[in-house]
């Protein structure tokens, strides 16, 4: 093999089976798009996007291979297609530790968007995730987090079982946090026409009325929650059981987004802020149809 390059997003974490197929080389009903639109690779920061692009000027055979949050990994000066193929596949699920597919081989796409949809599974059963440790880790029951709503009524994360959680912890204080809202505000939008997802905002290190007032000032209508947080100095997070946790132990950085199944198992984590939210939609949709029983 004559090169090889891979990324993995430091930011995304996942849990899949492993399921190499590469009957993905001809799928059917693959995207139709060309090969040479690097915009339309879906979930590529913009490393990832530059990975694209050395991708197509690589001597073929070539494969670039991609799994949903953003990992990516491509191939390239491979003795034949199918070959490169394979091992473009393989390298990405064991860098990322979830299914990958391929997006392109040579100069043609080969991106199956249906199956991209149900790329999130396999969902723990009912009986498996109530043995589930507590924690942030994937396959872990997120902790029990404490919050009011804007009435002041109490909530907890414990109480919105049977629910999709997306679970996201910002700042108005924060730059990437402030850049991704328009776009966060769009997936709220498309949320809040389902029953099964709830998004869940929590600001961190201020105050609930300040975080409230930036948004207003910027005429972002969303609904959020009040973490407890007061000032720049509180950086605990309060349980349902009356325990704390350190914020930064949630959210190594701002923002942080963690995606609970119905059972509040953790499905993705992502720290750092995502800039394409609405692509997200489909798979949290999947989510919702699979988890939970």
């Amino acid at each position: 093999m004559g090169e090889i390059l891979r990324r993995r997003n430091p930011y995304f974490e996942s849990l899949c089976a492993s399921c190499l197929a590469l009957v993905l080389l001809f799928p059917l009903g693959s995207h139709a798009a060309d090969v040479r639109d690097v915009e339309a690779v879906p979930h590529l920061d913009r490393a990832g996007q530059d990975g694209y692009r050395a991708f197509l000027a690589a001597k073929k055979h070539r494969a670039f291979a991609i799994a949903p949050g953003g990992t990516w990994f491509w191939m390239g000066e491979g003795s034949a297609a199918d070959t490169v193929a394979e091992d473009a596949l393989q390298l990405c699920e064991n860098d990322s530790g979830r299914s990958c597919q391929l997006y392109a081989v040579d100069d043609k796409v080969v991106f199956d968007a249906r199956a991209w949809t149900q790329s999130w599974g396999p969902y723990l059963q009912r009986a498996v995730a109530d043995r589930a440790a507590p924690g942030n880790e994937l396959g872990q029951r997120f902790y029990d987090l404490a919050f009011t709503d804007a009435s002041g009524k109490k909530l907890s994360l414990g109480a919105l079982r049977g629910k999709v959680v997306v679970l996201h912890f910002w700042g108005s204080w924060c730059p990437p946090c402030r850049h991704e809202m328009p776009e966060l505000q769009r997936l709220q939008r498309a949320l809040d026409k389902s029953s099964d997802i709830r998004l869940v905002m929590l600001q961190v290190r201020e105050s609930y009325p300040v975080a409230q007032r930036w948004l207003q000032q910027q005429k972002l209508r969303m609904s959020f929650y009040d973490s407890g947080a007061q000032d720049s100095s509180s950086d605990k997070l309060s349980l349902a059981d009356g325990k704390t946790v350190h914020d930064r132990y949630i959210a190594p950085v701002f923002p942080t987004t963690y995606v609970l199944d119905k059972h509040g198992i953790v499905v993705f984590a992502n720290h750092g802020p995502l800039t394409h939210w609405m692509d997200y939609l489909p798979l949290l949709r999947d989510v919702a149809k699979h988890s939970g029983k």
